[in-house]
């Protein structure tokens, strides 16, 4: 084979591959219509923590008395009431060195757990279609209903120090109709966080559409 040849084989191959890479780019791009999600561990640990369920103490045993006991402590009111121990300047300090490590420990940062699915909830005010679906951070966008598209971006639970437990979802929310995908670029009619034990705190505000982030799960 000639040079020549070898560098046209070399110019043919490198735009194949540069085609496929825009064709996969591209499909990333096109919105999937939006699928009812299966069971949220995540969202359904979120709801028990929020309603936990009252317990009933449970109730001490009853000691059998054997019988023909008769015999009954007596105790002498003049007996001298045990003395309690008068702290030293030592035990003072260690006490306090212990509750320094004490709050050290708590006040220590946690890292936020996070996830690869974040759990979405919309309506469409106009024909009452209520669907809870899943959409994969930094995947394909997800179309509901007629027209409104989410992109997630994150999706994490926050740590164990935190005073609410709660899942938190960065969402980016546009409007474009079917007609219109491929000719303009949906509208962005929201970007932000969203949380899930406050809905109504940053939420979408349309008219035809309401929606707001029920968890995050792992796949």
């Amino acid at each position: 084979m000639s040079f020549r040849g070898a560098l046209l084989g070399g110019i043919v191959a490198a735009g194949v591959g540069l085609s496929g890479a825009g064709v996969t780019a591209a499909l990333m791009d096109v919105p999937q219509d939006a699928v009812p999600a299966s069971q949220d561990p995540v969202g359904d640990a979120l709801k028990a923590a929020q309603n936990p369920q009252p317990q009933t103490p449970p109730t001490p045993p009853v000691q059998d008395i054997p019988a023909g006991t008769t015999s009954i402590t007596v105790v002498d009111p003049n007996a001298p009431l045990p003395q309690e121990e008068v702290p030293t300047e030592e035990t003072a300090e260690e006490t306090a060195e212990e509750a320094t490590e004490e709050v050290a420990e708590v006040v220590e940062p946690t890292v936020r757990r996070r996830h690869r699915v974040a759990l979405i909830h919309a309506i469409d005010k106009t024909t009452a279609e209520s669907m809870q679906f899943e959409v994969e951070v930094g995947g394909r966008p997800v179309r509901f209903a007629r027209s409104l598209i989410f992109k997630v971006r994150a999706c994490e639970v926050t740590g164990a120090n935190e005073l609410t437990e709660d899942a938190i979802a960065y969402v980016e929310a546009g409007i474009q109709p079917r007609a219109e995908k491929a000719l303009n670029e949906a509208r962005q009619i929201f970007k932000g966080w969203m949380f899930a034990s406050s809905p109504s705190l940053n939420g979408i505000e349309h008219p035809v559409y309401d929606a707001w982030v029920v968890g995050c799960k792992t796949r």
